[in-house]
């Protein structure tokens, strides 16, 4: 009977991509599995069929030699479909098996595991994420039991190989022609059994503990910035790796700044007289000085003063940003007499060329609403 073409077993075109064959190859496997149709005496046929295409078309070097000889490229015995299912057959089928039926490694034998990893928040100043510091942080956690060394043992007592799995943490089950794996019940996959726990940390091999650690938060950290120390997580059980500790960091509002990237905003309110006249007037920087901003004659209110390299550090950059001044008019309130006749007499002395920007707009409200009028 001759062989059909290796891509119509599929059900895939030729330019199909590795994700696409695997996808198909999962989705024809499971439908066409001999244990799944035990009254089609074809099943297991097509099952072979559907593996030994996938196993061709898999490999880079076994998919160009078909493309280009087809089925002749595997003759002579050397092909994957001599003996229909071939010693690759295992590694074909462990991921879908580990998707379907949630098998999965296990531990391996040791027993050793590794520690879970911890989340600390913690939060600085704007003047702290300008400057960076060395915090210092206490945080509960699972450190290695010192009586058994993390063993979990009793002192002069071993792990042993469970007896259940002989150490290999899982255990074997036939289904059909097929041999399954899962993990051992009698270890939960850790391949040794404890006799004698230590009584310091019943068999665990940790105990809790409070550890004080100093963090090391560079200039530039920004809200959200995330910081991981290696093994500095929970102990791993029974003398695995530990895992990792992660700092977040968020940034407390400033009374004076506001924080755009590497950029700094802040608003200053000048008096009426000092945007007309000029002047100028000192503000604090995020280094801890202070510096002097000009307000030339006639500064409008929301004006914006660019002081360069007055901002926040770039992480990990030789970089800084600016910092912009925004000043905002602010109207005189609660007058004396004297104080708005002077206001009364001033605006008698005004002119176009005095306040400019009003004149022209209103203006213009005169020459809309005149246009309406006379077209009324």
């Amino acid at each position: 009977m001759a062989k059909r073409c290796y891509y119509e077993v599929l059900e895939v075109e030729r330019s199909a991509n590795d994700g696409t064959l695997k996808s198909a190859f999962r989705k024809l496997a499971m439908q066409w599995h001999p244990d799944r149709n035990p009254t089609d005496k074809n099943s297991e046929h097509r099952f072979k069929e559907i593996n030994e295409a996938y196993e061709v078309l898999k490999d880079p070097d076994k998919r160009a030699a078909y493309d280009r000889f087809g089925h002749a490229a595997f003759e002579q015995g050397v092909g994957p479909g001599g003996g229909g299912f071939g010693a690759d057959f295992g590694s074909t089928f462990s991921d879908l098996f580990e998707g379907i039926f949630g098998m999965s490694g296990g531990r391996g034998r040791s027993g050793r595991e590794r520690g879970a990893d911890l989340r600390y928040n913690m939060e600085i100043d704007l003047d702290e994420a300008f400057a960076g510091k060395t915090a210092q942080v206490r945080i509960p956690t699972s450190v290695s039991c010192e009586s058994c060394s993390g063993t979990g043992a009793k002192t002069g007592s071993k792990p042993k190989a469970c007896p259940h799995c002989g150490g290999a943490g899982r255990i074997r089950h036939a289904q059909g022609f097929f041999t399954l794996e899962r993990t051992c019940t009698g270890c939960q996959g850790r391949g040794q059994v404890i006799d004698n726990p230590c009584p310091s940390c019943s068999g665990s091999g940790r105990l809790t503990r409070e550890r004080a650690l100093s963090v090391n938060i560079p200039p530039g950290v920004e809200d959200g910035t995330r910081i991981r120390l290696g093994s500095e997580g929970e102990a791993g059980v029974r003398g695995g790796p530990a895992g990792d500790l992660y700092i977040f960091l968020s940034i407390a509002s400033h009374p004076f700044f506001q924080r755009d990237g590497a950029d700094l905003h802040c608003r200053v309110p000048i008096s009426m007289v000092a945007a007309a006249l000029g002047g100028e007037f000192e503000v604090p920087t995020i280094d801890g000085g202070k510096t002097r901003v000009k307000v030339p004659e006639g500064t409008q209110s929301g004006r914006r003063f660019r002081l360069q390299s007055k901002g926040m550090p770039v992480l990990r950059s030789k970089q800084v940003g600016d910092m912009y001044v925004q000043v905002v008019v602010e109207t005189p309130q609660k007058l004396t007499k004297r104080q708005r006749d002077l206001l009364a007499e001033f605006e008698k002395l005004s002119s176009q060329d005095t306040h400019p920007e009003s004149a022209g707009f209103f203006g213009k409200v005169r020459e809309f609403l005149g246009g309406r009028a006379g077209s009324a």
